[in-house]
């Protein structure tokens, strides 16, 4: 019998009926062996699909009275909508949903993908067009436009069985827009002072008094659980307009979104820099109490294997290491020894660093500007570093084992980095577009980009759609509003499919991209190829002639050539490239550790881009060292072992 039962107050949660009789999922052994893909569950599937791909059991799945929506055929396809109208559909609700998503499990195991990170999936307030999710009006609760709780518990269950992971985007810091000031005015943060409310926002229209609470009104009115209700929860200082001064982007509110009172530490802003002050200063507050218990909640019910925490650098680092104490206990006494936290840390690569090891989350995402330069990097706009000087210009100088960084191991970037470089927000970034969205040369370079996150170091993250050439772009001259919609296109089509399309889905097994992701995965994943996933890195030494070997530069602000780097694990080295002409192959010699091939004649080839090259023997030659010689295909990537 499925329980329907949603508690309206945390009281009511019996936590040891939770996980009676249960065996949880275990965690993995490593989190950089992962491959993990992040996607919009309102723009993922809503299961109407049918063409292209197959099912969870590798059949076809065929054309029904209940899967209307043939694939996406991009002679017939693409640019057919109104772009206006087109544009205003994926402004609101598009109508992916959680069944949706166990629906592809197949499509996303065959691709590869060992673990699935969801967009907030919590209910938000019900006349809200918050489909991103990052409103939250219910912690207790998903969203009904992405389904049930069952249907998340089903999710998982469905998930672990195909031995793939799922991670929950969670917000600490802010709920939704569940109250307004007084007269409904924006209120802006000034001076740490506490602003008059008009009351807690009621379905339909109106206010509720936030000196009470209102069990009453559930289940569409106010914010649950219960003691939400209390108006010590919220902040009330107002939004955020300087968001780099301190206190103000820790106490205001998120634009419209209500900062919660997580608690007192150190608001001298002469004293912000101090995180370890600050965490010793810290004392909890009831609202930041509750948040720990409902995400304990949701890892008992639904056997969640880990969190991406938003906005981090809103909050107190004493909460955040609070949390993730709480959090780390609660899932090992279920068995989970290796949750995973992920925060989502902006202000630059020293600060995300340092609340990393201050607070005890387990990884940031994508620090500061590591997506930047690994798709321009690939799209040959920016240096791969350079290991012969101090600056830290390049995507493989973010890496070093640089003394700035006081990071002294190639283990702590392997196992606390998640790398990745389409995404939902690109912070920053005033017109939006996806990697494959700025010009037609960016598709043919997409290889060279995923071959690069697949296989260098930190934990890879793919973003929903890329496999599949998505290219949403913001071609607007002026306005930038509602930006970020272009980078969140329906997989399933509707009315706002990628290619400016409709009614179409993308979902096809058979696309190169997914090919190619797929095969770089499986070279990735096998026991015996530890090192792509696990190994020191290093930038090599590439030379045209044999003769004068270099690092690589860019030459008036343009790199159209090879890049090559080694991934060393336990004397065992695998040497991978990408080329990032997209219009000539590039013959280079490539030099390799001396230690480790004394006495070796060839490196294998185990992929290239080039199918005439996989398998084939590349002989060792002593040039710098030791050296190989490869032809790189335009736009080509390769792995030698």
């Amino acid at each position: 019998m499925i329980n329907t039962h949603i508690e309206k107050s945390l009281g009511e949660i019996n936590w040891n009926t939770l996980k009676q009789g249960r065996t949880y999922y275990p965690s993995p052994i490593a989190w950089e062996d992962e491959v993990l893909y992040f996607l919009f569950v309102d723009r993922f599937s809503n299961g109407k699909e049918f063409g292209g791909f197959n099912d969870i059991d590798g059949n076809p799945v065929q054309k029904s009275a209940l899967r209307t929506t043939p694939l996406f055929n991009l002679q017939n396809d693409a640019w057919k909508a109104d772009r206006e109208t087109w544009f205003n559909a994926g402004k609101t609700w598009c109508g992916g949903h959680i069944k949706g998503i166990e629906d592809k499990l197949g499509y996303l195991k065959r691709m590869g993908i060992t673990a699935l990170w969801l967009n907030p999936i919590f209910e938000q307030l019900p006349q809200s067009g918050s489909y991103h999710g990052y409103g939250t009006f219910n912690f207790l609760n998903i969203d009904p436009r992405y389904g049930s709780r069952e249907d998340l518990k089903e999710l998982v269950e469905a998930a672990h069985d195909k031995g793939i992971r799922i991670i929950l985007d969670i917000i600490l810091n802010h709920a939704g827009d569940i109250f307004a000031y007084k007269g409904g005015d924006r209120y802006y943060y000034y001076q740490g002072q506490v602003w008059p409310v008009e009351g807690y926002r009621k379905d339909g229209g109106g206010y509720l008094d936030m000196a009470s609470s209102h069990e009453s009104e559930w289940p569409t009115s106010a914010v649950w659980p219960i003691e939400f209700q209390d108006q010590k929860i919220w902040t009330r200082k107002g939004e955020i307009r300087s968001w780099d001064a301190f206190p103000e982007y820790i106490e205001g509110d998120f634009c419209e979104l209500k900062e919660i009172e997580h608690g007192s530490a150190i608001k001298d802003p002469a004293m912000a820099w101090d995180l370890k002050k600050r965490i010793d200063s810290f004392q909890g507050a009831p609202g930041f109490n509750y948040l720990c218990d409902i995400y304990k909640f949701w890892i008992g019910y639904a056997d969640i294997d880990g969190y991406r925490i938003d906005t981090v650098k809103h909050m107190e680092p004493g909460a955040v290491r609070i949390f993730a104490n709480v959090i780390h206990e609660y899932a090992q006494s279920l068995g989970k020894e290796n949750f995973y936290l992920i925060g989502e840390v902006t202000g630059g690569r020293s600060n995300a660093f340092n609340i990393i090891n201050y607070t005890g989350l387990d990884a940031a995402l994508g620090i500061n500007d590591i997506p930047d330069k690994l798709e321009n990097l690939a799209k040959g706009k920016r240096s791969p570093g350079n290991p012969e000087t101090l600056d830290q210009e390049g995507y493989f100088d973010l890496f070093r084992n640089s003394l700035q960084d006081d990071k002294n191991t190639h283990q702590w970037y392997a196992k606390h980095v998640v790398t990745m470089f389409d995404d939902h927000d690109q912070v920053g970034v005033d017109h939006k577009y996806r990697f494959c969205g700025d010009s037609m040369e960016s598709y043919q370079l997409l290889r060279p980009a995923l071959g690069l996150n697949l296989t260098s170091i930190g934990i890879p993250c793919l973003y929903y759609g890329t496999e599949q050439g998505f290219n949403g772009a913001d071609q607007r001259k002026d306005d930038k509003n509602f930006s970020d919609v272009f980078l969140r296109e329906c997989m399933f089509g509707g009315n706002f499919g990628s290619l400016q399309s409709t009614g179409k889905h993308f979902f096809n097994e058979t696309h190169e991209i997914f090919a190619f992701i797929q095969r770089v995965c499986a070279i990735r994943g096998k026991k015996e190829n530890i090192a792509l996933r696990r190994g020191r890195q290093f930038l090599r030494q590439v030379s045209h002639t044999g003769v004068d070997f270099f690092y690589p530069q860019p030459i008036n602000n343009e790199l159209k050539w090879v890049v090559a780097w080694s991934r060393i694990f336990s004397e065992q080295e695998f040497v991978c490239g990408i080329n990032t002409d997209p219009n000539k192959d590039i013959s280079v010699w490539i030099t390799i550790d001396s230690a480790i091939h004394e006495g070796n004649t060839a490196l294998t080839c185990l992929y290239s881009t080039d199918a005439g090259q996989i398998g084939r023997q590349m002989p060792i030659h002593a040039k710098n060292g030791l050296a190989v010689h490869i032809k790189v295909p335009r736009a080509g990537f390769f792995i030698l072992k």
